[in-house]
């Protein structure tokens, strides 16, 4: 293949002993030396040359790199230019549309060669299916910035859900002072604020992140005289946001997200259509009587335990709630016959782990025409938080988190609601929202239906990882090593690691390849966590969280991030992903 050339500098002939056309290999390991620039060693199959004899690319090799290797379709000589002119350091090398090693290495470390699919930035699933069919980021005692029974509750727990892209946040609401309803949890020694600076907050921010509809899961337990205070309040403050619309009887299903834009969602309990007073007595919902009970047993019978409690509903807050009355569940075969659309539940989350394991494909079945709420344990005392993918394999749509408690578990929910441009909610598996299908969420084989997927990563290298943080009894020695995981359905859930490099966060070679079989792709997840291997117990580095539906193959670097989801500057992962059917 001719193709235009010049002479490189000293430099780059020093860094370029070994020609372009030897980069290759990658998936057998046999070429782990071609060359590097931080830390990054470039190995290309060793089954296809994309060049001949030289030591740069024109513009019809890069083509045929983007397309073999980087997955990109409908590639163009125009395409290749643009990413030479862009990346190449040399004036000569953009001049004649060649790309030196060095150029080749700036466009593999671009943003253009971030494992995450550009094209999951914005939101780009269909928006017009009902609310039920859609996974909604959801936080829990939202106004909680530390543990749930002595912790501070302050409005800037608001303020970080909502720029998270959270669409359910929850008000536990008391009467307060000189007549002016407080947020708390009750029954415990949490700190109070002023019911109105929440919904003021709420109105500022409700928006910031997502168009789509905000819920506000209201836990009232006011006096009459104090909810109409609350009315008063949301009316003055949030005005037209408020969808007061009564559900149409006649359909089958909630109103989509696309058609609910811009509005704010009461959930909250509700009079019956016979009541004809200006108040009425409805069962009482509440979360936190089972913190104080949190020393007995827990699950079904300690639900029991609180049914037929009763209180006062005004009418005027009754009026507010539209589309998600809140109701008690029963069973599945009451709810399948009786339990109107706009109608939803909240379990327990020793309740819906229960259902989830007893009852798997009636909760998958239920949850394709209702919303259900799952919240944490009492016994979560320190705020710390469930497993989303335990209730997302079940359908229920929102599981809430705590989201001021790093770890895990806020990983998940943080990647997975990425995928679709951070709006906050994400369309189900459709085996999960059609009328005909069933799905059962404890399967540990091949889903009926959807074809399982081979999913090849390679970890090639690392690029300055910081020391953990607290490590001072290593000094400046980092022992690195990668744990890859699968997080899905319990047939896809699985994890690999490498060896450890030892003494060397700057630039550590890995070049070790793992297979995972992924079964339902579309509830599946993939995460790098890297760690310092220390006899004491290893520590935390960083780690990244990307949806399966999300991962870009080819060559791709994996920026890193902090345990409490901040990016770590420069640090990243160098892998090569493919997966086929």
């Amino acid at each position: 293949m001719q193709s235009l050339r010049w002479e490189p500098s000293k430099k780059d002939s020093e860094k370029a002993k070994i020609d372009i056309k030897s980069i290759k290999e990658v998936r057998t390991g046999k070429n782990t030396d071609i060359f590097r620039s931080n830390g990054i060693y470039d190995q290309i199959s060793e089954d296809f040359q994309f060049s001949s004899n030289k030591e740069f690319l024109d513009t019809k090799d890069l083509m045929m790199f983007l397309e073999a290797e980087q997955g990109m379709a409908q590639v163009t000589e125009e395409i290749s230019l643009e990413i030479i002119q862009k990346y190449e350091p040399a004036k000569e090398g953009q001049e004649k549309g060649c790309l030196s090693i060095d150029g080749f290495t700036n466009y593999l470390t671009s943003p253009d060669c971030h494992i995450f699919d550009p094209e999951h930035k914005k939101v780009c699933q269909d928006m017009k299916q009902p609310l039920s069919h859609y996974f909604i980021n959801s936080s829990h005692n939202t106004y909680l910035i530390e543990d749930q029974f002595r912790g501070p509750s302050d409005i800037t727990g608001y303020i970080r859900a909502l720029k998270m892209g959270c669409r359910s946040v929850e008000l536990d609401v008391w009467d307060g002072p000189d007549n002016e309803p407080v947020i708390y949890t009750g029954h415990t020694m949490t700190s109070q604020i002023v019911f109105r600076s929440v919904i003021d907050i709420i109105n500022k921010y409700a928006f910031f992140a997502s168009e789509y509809p905000l819920i506000l899961c209201l836990e009232n337990h006011c006096s009459i005289k104090q909810q109409k205070v609350m009315v008063q309040h949301m009316k003055k403050i949030l005005g037209d946001k408020l969808h007061t619309q009564s559900p149409n009887i006649e359909e089958s299903y909630l109103p989509s997200p696309e058609s609910l834009k811009g509005k704010i969602l009461i959930k909250a309990k509700k009079l019956s259509a016979n009541c004809s007073g200006l108040e009425g007595d409805v069962t009482d919902e509440d979360e936190g009587a089972e913190m104080s009970q949190r020393v007995a047993k827990e699950g079904v019978e300690q639900q029991n335990s609180m049914t037929g409690k009763r209180f006062q509903l005004c009418k005027d807050l009754s009026e507010l709630v539209s589309i998600c009355k809140s109701v008690q569940f029963k069973e599945f075969q009451v709810s399948f016959q009786l339990q109107k659309y706009w109608e939803v539940c909240s379990f327990n989350e020793v309740l819906a782990s229960k259902y989830a394991n007893e009852n798997p494909g009636d909760f998958v079945n239920y949850n394709k025409r209702f919303l259900a709420r799952v919240f944490p344990s009492p016994m979560r005392i320190d705020s710390s938080n469930m497993n989303p993918q335990d209730f997302w394999k079940c359908g229920c749509q929102i599981v809430a988190m705590n989201f001021q408690t790093p770890g895990l578990m806020m990983d998940l929910n943080i990647g997975w609601f990425r995928q679709n441009g951070n709006c906050g909610y994400v369309l189900r598996p459709a085996i999960m929202r059609e009328e005909v299908s069933f799905f059962s969420a404890n399967t540990k084989d091949t889903v009926p239906g959807v074809s399982p997927q081979l999913l090849h990563i390679k970890i090639i290298s690392g690029q300055n990882f910081p020391k953990p943080k607290g490590s001072g009894a290593k000094g400046d020695v980092v022992d690195p090593y990668v744990y890859v995981e699968i997080h899905g359905i319990p047939a896809d859930c699985a994890e690999q690691r490498t060896k450890t490099m030892h003494q060397n966060g700057d630039n550590p070679i890995f070049d070790e390849s793992f297979e995972f079989q992924i079964n339902l792709p579309e509830l599946a997840m993939v995460r790098f966590v890297v760690l310092d291997d220390d006899y004491i117990g290893d520590e935390f580095i960083g780690q990244y969280t990307i949806p399966f539906e999300c991962l870009q193959t080819g060559y791709r670097h994996v920026p890193l991030q902090s345990l409490t989801g901040e990016s770590l500057t420069h640090a990243s992962l160098f892998v090569n992903t493919w997966n086929w059917y």
